[in-house]
């Protein structure tokens, strides 16, 4: 099973997800069902952009905001039970959403966090093609 650890630390995200642990529990059962990893566990952050800003300083020396930060455990994913750790800010999928849904929007940014978690990149353009199919292949899995 592939399972969540998830932390909210900025309440708005509880007024566009009622549940944030119950709705990604729901996809990731679905998940499961399209993905050959199993007992996989991760933790997500649902934070805000000002929270993002300093984790993508204190980590990656970029002082701006950012969409999603994945920390993959360093070693491989394949072997690894808990495989790191993602966080998300609120404003920028809400700002994103005006056009789309929150749903759909926070479902692609995690998806790709997770991805990075699993050991998939997107330096190079094949890597990048990989990945990008990837995240598709499972978010139209999701919406079905």
């Amino acid at each position: 099973m592939i399972r969540a650890n998830v932390v909210v630390d900025f309440p708005k995200w509880k007024k566009k997800i009622k549940n944030p642990e119950k709705y990604l529990r729901y996809k990731l059962k679905k998940l499961q069902k399209v993905l050959s990893f199993k007992n996989k566990e991760f933790s997500i952050l649902l934070t805000n952009s000002e929270k993002m800003k300093k984790l993508n300083y204190k980590f990656r020396k970029k002082n701006k905001v950012t969409d999603v930060l994945s920390f993959p455990i360093n070693s491989s994913p394949k072997k690894n039970i808990y495989i790191g750790d993602i966080a998300i800010s609120f404003e920028i999928i809400n700002k994103r959403s005006i056009v789309s849904d929150f749903n759909y929007e926070f479902d692609k940014i995690w998806i790709h966090g997770f991805l990075h978690l699993m050991g998939y990149d997107h330096k190079k353009n094949k890597e990048y093609k990989r990945m990008n199919k990837k995240e598709k292949l499972i978010l139209n899995y999701l919406d079905n």
